[in-house]
């Protein structure tokens, strides 16, 4: 939920300061020395090759080998720097717009200019837009299925570093302001960190309380009665699992709180371990729960994975329900349910056929899973106007 206004205020003064020092707010690399040393040697060679030979106008294709969503503002934002550091033409002929569905092997867009200065550039254009293409597909997958749950973007503890944090908040974004226009969904409100939340329209991230803060309270309500201190008035968010008490602790925090409930600023969020059920589950008892409330969703076949989700241990749509029916049970109906733990596109599928009542999922998991799925490629396919590619991608000639 979002922080308080003095948090807030605090953010924007670090931001203006940033800029007022002129810091920039990317973390890729500009400065010729920088591109040198982490672009393909091969690459640097070439362009020495160029310098010495004499330059030449060429066009590079760009596409991905399988059906993603076109993320390509970061790149081409840097892309554009880079030529104005390096005061050269750059021509972008972006056929899929930010947020369209590219299909396997299409060009997303084709950049033409000096070879000589985009040939040391590619490595690093290929590195940050096929990742965020692929995590754009799955987070548009996922907020389409679950079109009337809230988002948010906890990602960033999974990335390999603040680089592939920008572009993975970045993604989550793209997918989710496609599932927007495409199918009336809420999607991405907010994430975890203050560095991107600029790209979900936010001045800071979203986020009550970790796991360490339960512990060191020594009680899911002690924990909760220090935030409401610390932190009065602000929509509070309360993790529910620590000590496998699931719905007494919600009930009790409840109970303590019955305005917040009352207002609907209190949420419970389930983040239970796959290795046990919620408590008062069982497998009896979570078949049971959909069969009263959503019975068709068990009712086909159904292969392993799916089973977990539906009834198996961990947060699982049986336990949604169970928590929302005890919520319900004594009259805290506002009370928010929020669950977070492995929430794929294939989680995110299934909770929507039970018809899960979530009302936010926290998750990093569409980050892409099989990376070899994110190389994106880059094929020169003109010299000097001339039409030329390797044999075998004829294709990607510019019709």
């Amino acid at each position: 939920m979002p922080d308080s206004t003095q948090e807030k205020r605090e953010h924007k003064k670090r931001q203006q300061d940033k800029d007022q020092r002129g810091e920039r707010s990317s973390l890729w690399p500009v400065e010729d020395g920088d591109i040198t040393a982490w672009t393909d040697h091969y690459f640097n060679r070439s362009k020495k090759v160029v310098e010495k030979f004499g330059d030449q106008k060429v066009t590079y294709a760009i596409f991905m080998r399988r059906p993603v969503v076109s993320a390509p503002g970061l790149v081409i934002r840097w892309l554009e720097e880079m030529a104005r550091k390096r005061n050269f033409d750059l021509e972008i002929d972006l056929r899929y717009a930010e947020g369209r569905w590219v299909g396997a092997g299409e060009p997303i867009m084709y950049l033409t200019g000096s070879l000589r200065h985009l040939v040391d550039l590619e490595t690093l254009l290929l590195q940050r837009l096929g990742p965020a293409c692929v995590a754009a597909y799955n987070a548009f997958t996922m907020c389409s299925d679950l079109h009337s749950v809230a988002f948010l973007a906890m990602d960033a503890r999974h990335c390999a570093g603040t680089d592939m944090a920008e572009i993975m908040a970045y993604a989550a974004s793209v997918g989710a302001d496609r599932a927007k226009r495409k199918n009336g969904a809420i999607g991405f409100i907010g994430n975890a960190t203050d560095a991107t939340a600029h790209y979900f329209g936010q001045d800071s991230g979203m986020g009550t309380m970790p796991h360490a803060l339960i512990g060191y309270a020594g009680s899911t309500l002690k924990a909760a009665e220090m935030f409401d201190e610390t932190f009065p008035g602000d929509p509070m968010t309360v993790l529910v699992d620590y000590f496998a008490r699931e719905i007494t602790d919600a009930l009790t925090v409840c109970r303590r709180f019955p305005k917040r409930a009352a207002e609907g600023l209190l949420s419970v969020r389930l983040d239970t371990a796959g290795s046990r059920f919620v408590e008062t589950l069982d497998p009896p008892s979570s078949y049971a729960v959909l069969e009263r409330n959503v019975p068709r969703a068990i009712r086909g076949y159904r292969n392993e994975e799916e089973l977990r989700y539906l009834v198996g241990p961990g947060v699982s749509a049986a336990a949604i329900w169970t928590m929302r029916e005890a919520l319900d049970k004594e009259g805290f109906t506002k009370v928010k349910i929020v669950a977070s733990s492995g929430f794929s596109p294939a989680k995110c599928r299934l909770m929507a056929e039970a018809e899960a009542p979530l009302d936010v999922v926290g998750t990093g998991s569409y980050l892409p899973n099989r990376w070899s799925e994110t190389y994106a490629t880059a094929d020169i396919v003109e010299y000097d106007n001339v039409p030329r590619v390797k044999v075998g991608r004829e294709f990607l000639i510019r019709k």
